[in-house]
């Protein structure tokens, strides 16, 4: 497959369009969302965060949104304290990137009780989140852990008081560990899904609530929240004026021959269908900074940085970059060469976009954060 390239960074492309508006213009404040995309996602992500902390825009942040991998690096922010981000975030995720996660909960939930979904909450708990539960979320920003519930077809929102989902209600439980918040978010299908969720509190019911029935209160059923949005888009782009977009998702493959078999057949129709809603995801975000409905910049870890036009922007070889945009979207082990290389890669392409498209004022970094790994 030759490469593809990202012209989004000068925003000159032509993209296919939706509608990205209601009509009601969003309230002020500053939102960041991060894609899904395994421990890719994870650790690009994670570059990203670490150029915005210091140009100091983590403080600006009034809303954080999550799905899949994304909310592992979002949730690993959420406990960290203001001075303790190379160690409790940047030191945390690394730990985990060195484990196996998705193969070991498939394989433990085969031979023990519980469900694989379930043993990757324990994997989160025993790694990096351990206790933590909603409550410990903090007040500001406010982060929002998007999963998919598989019943009601809308997301399911782990924030700091509880669960929502606006088809089915408001479950005020604050205290569901933050380990089960981010499985749920990255309990990508077939593998890791679904989570079976069931409530020990009772339901608030709320305006629009068409599903607030006891059969779809019962249990949740939640898998990956990239099934519904790959962007954690939703829940930031109606409430927040100024948008970042952190994407590290990935993309199909062509296939000269799709099998016709109707199982292979199916699989491969369902991943037609969720790639297109990711580039329409993607299209809502690219039209919207261009039309000036929303402020802020789409960072794609599929970007050229050359396309920014900064003639000091970090060195990163197209090629070099493409090889890290097409790692696969697993939760496996990574060599601590290829992390410090996405982590830079975050940090560069963060950057750029920083300068070029949402703080032209902002001073250049010195350098990568592992400069011995360049990207």
């Amino acid at each position: 497959m030759g490469a593809v390239r990202d012209l989004t960074p000068g925003l000159a492309s032509p993209v296919r369009t939706i509608a990205t508006d209601s009509g009601e213009e969003p309230e002020g404040g500053v939102a960041l969302c991060l894609s899904g995309g395994g421990y890719r996602a994870m650790l690009f992500h994670l570059g990203v965060i670490w150029r915005l902390r210091e140009a100091g825009w983590l403080e600006r942040l009034d809303r954080v949104s999550s799905v899949s991998g994304g909310s592992i690096t979002a949730a690993a922010l959420a406990l960290a304290g203001v001075d303790e981000f190379e160690e409790a975030v940047v030191g945390r995720l690394r730990d985990l990137a060195r484990r196996t996660l998705d193969w070991t909960s498939v394989v433990e939930g085969a031979l023990l009780p519980g469900s694989i979904a379930e043993k990757l909450a324990g994997a989160y708990r025993d790694h990096i989140f351990g206790d933590a539960v909603l409550a410990d979320l903090p007040r500001r920003p406010d982060f929002i852990i998007n999963a998919t519930n598989v019943g009601s077809g809308a997301l399911a929102r782990f924030e700091r008081t509880g669960v929502r989902d606006w088809r089915v209600g408001s479950l005020p439980d604050p205290e569901i560990p933050l380990a089960t918040a981010v499985a749920c978010s990255s309990a990508f299908p077939p593998i890791l899904s679904p989570y079976r969720l069931r409530p020990m509190v009772d339901w608030v019911d709320e305006e629009g609530n068409d599903l607030g029935d006891a059969q779809h209160r019962r249990a949740l059923y939640l898998s990956d929240g990239g099934v519904y949005d790959n962007l954690g888009l939703e829940t930031a782009w109606k409430r927040c004026r100024t948008v970042i977009v952190s994407d590290a998702g990935g993309l199909m493959a062509p296939e000269e021959r799709p099998a016709d078999d109707w199982p292979r057949h199916m699989v491969r129709v369902l991943r037609v269908v969720d790639n297109q809603v990711r580039a329409l995801r993607k299209s809502q975000v690219i039209e919207g900074l261009r039309r000036g409905n929303r402020d802020g910049v789409y960072i794609g870890i599929r970007s050229n940085i050359e396309d920014y036009g900064l003639p000091d922007a970090l060195m990163a070889p197209f090629a070099r970059t493409l090889e890290l945009a097409e790692i696969a979207t697993r939760l496996e082990r990574l060599s601590d060469d290829v992390q410090m290389r996405l982590i830079n890669w975050g940090y560069a392409v963060g950057d750029a976009g920083l300068r070029k498209h949402l703080d032209p004022s902002s001073d250049p970094p010195a350098g990568f954060p592992y400069p011995e790994a360049g990207v």
